[in-house]
């Protein structure tokens, strides 16, 4: 874990303006347990007592405002918690963060960039083989294009595309929920179960085809007001999901195979919805055989906008009382070859995954097989005694 633990380093993880914007996180601190905390300048703060849980604090009439004013006692410095937070050199007499969430359902958005839907739809053709990927991908791109970004999802030019496509017989599945009028909107991983930064990241180990989906994640109050952001990594199992689209639960959730972080940003006067807009996300991987991918995904290119998303999600037919937090897609779909011509890329146990954003920090995992990742133990019922016994249910 030295790889890992020797990414710590403030200047990336925090936002680039630092303190100034309204910051929250979790941490586990030893015989207590999970609490909510203000990232600030003197330090890490642990509010628990204003507010027990990140949902409360997300329901907040002002959420920036609430976190802001509230009270509580200093656990430690932000760069000694984060560099207790990876498992194989943690202290567990010490504080270290969790994922910044904790009672609000984890929802995704699926193919809301052009890119992301054209490999999706490659996947689906070739059933979940990599080696067949390269030739797919060139004859896709001569029936459908490569830029639909322009196109809007449900409108009359997009459903002439569709009679046009299916005509020629290469209509999918992905394109219905890429330009029809429909999104896709899944529940990603259960309550309480995502990890957070400097925490591994899992992948099924039967997985031989897979990639990091580098996205922004909004933070929504259980009317629907989107009252923040964070990052995201949506871990994908292209083998699985190509096979077919019923796997799409097992490509998606496994243990610590959602990753989230590294702390909530709430909107005020330094950062808004206009932000997250115009936000564009990074990625990294750096390898322990010295390969190393980058990329990018800019939120400006997306063909469903945030709020489309989240009145898809909720509403009259849905609700959340707890709030929710919705990954919002990624126009990033890796296809460097990294061992043979013609394979594309996949993980490899060790790789270190950085996703980043200039108002949003860097959130930084490493890839493991699921069975060798933490298992996630504490769930609701343990949440709900342990917020008992420190007397922090309000009634």
């Amino acid at each position: 874990m030295d790889h890992l633990s020797s990414q710590v380093d403030l200047a990336e993880v925090l936002p680039a303006d630092r303190f100034e914007g309204a910051l929250a996180g979790r941490i586990w601190r030893p015989g207590i347990g999970p609490s909510v905390v203000a990232i600030r300048n003197d330090g890490v703060i642990d509010i628990s007592s204003s507010c027990a849980t990140m949902s409360e604090l997300a329901a907040a009439d002002d959420p920036a405002r609430t976190l802001k004013n509230a009270e509580g006692e200093r656990v430690g410095a932000l760069e000694d918690i984060l560099a207790n937070t990876p498992p194989d050199r943690r202290d567990s007499s010490k504080p270290w963060f969790l994922a910044p969430v904790d009672l609000q359902v984890i929802k995704a958005a699926g193919v809301t960039f052009a890119v992301s839907m054209l490999e999706r739809v490659i996947e689906e053709r070739a059933r979940g083989d990599a080696s067949a990927a390269a030739a797919i991908r060139a004859e896709v791109s001569r029936l459908v294009g490569d830029d639909l970004s322009r196109l809007k999802p449900g409108s009359p030019e997009a459903m002439d595309l569709k009679a046009v496509l299916v005509a020629q017989g290469a209509w999918s599945q992905y394109l219905e929920v890429g330009i029809g009028p429909d999104a896709e909107v899944f529940t990603k991983a259960p309550t309480l179960s995502a990890v957070g930064p400097f925490m591994d990241a899992g992948i099924h180990p039967k997985s031989t085809w897979n990639n990091p989906e580098p996205e922004v994640v909004v933070v929504v109050a259980p009317t629907g007001r989107i009252v923040g952001a964070t990052l995201g990594n949506d871990v994908n199992l292209r083998d699985f999901e190509g096979r077919s689209a019923l796997l799409l639960s097992k490509a998606k959730d496994n243990n610590a195979s959602c990753a989230i972080g590294p702390f909530i940003r709430f909107f005020d006067e330094s950062f808004s919805l206009d932000d997250v807009r115009q936000t564009t996300v990074t990625l990294t991987v750096e390898g322990e055989d010295g390969f190393k991918l980058e990329g990018a995904s800019s939120i400006s290119k997306i063909s469903r906008d945030p709020e489309d998303l989240v009145r898809q999600t909720i509403g009259p037919n849905h609700q959340y009382p707890d709030g929710f937090v919705l990954f919002l897609g990624t126009m990033f779909a890796p296809t460097q070859d990294r061992d043979e011509v013609g394979m594309g890329f996949t993980h490899k146990t060790g790789d270190i995954v950085t996703i980043a954003a200039p108002k949003l920090g860097a959130l930084v995992n490493r890839v493991r097989p699921s069975s060798d990742c933490e298992p996630w133990t504490f769930g609701l019922s343990a949440f709900m005694a342990n917020l008992a016994g420190r007397g922090l249910i309000k009634t």
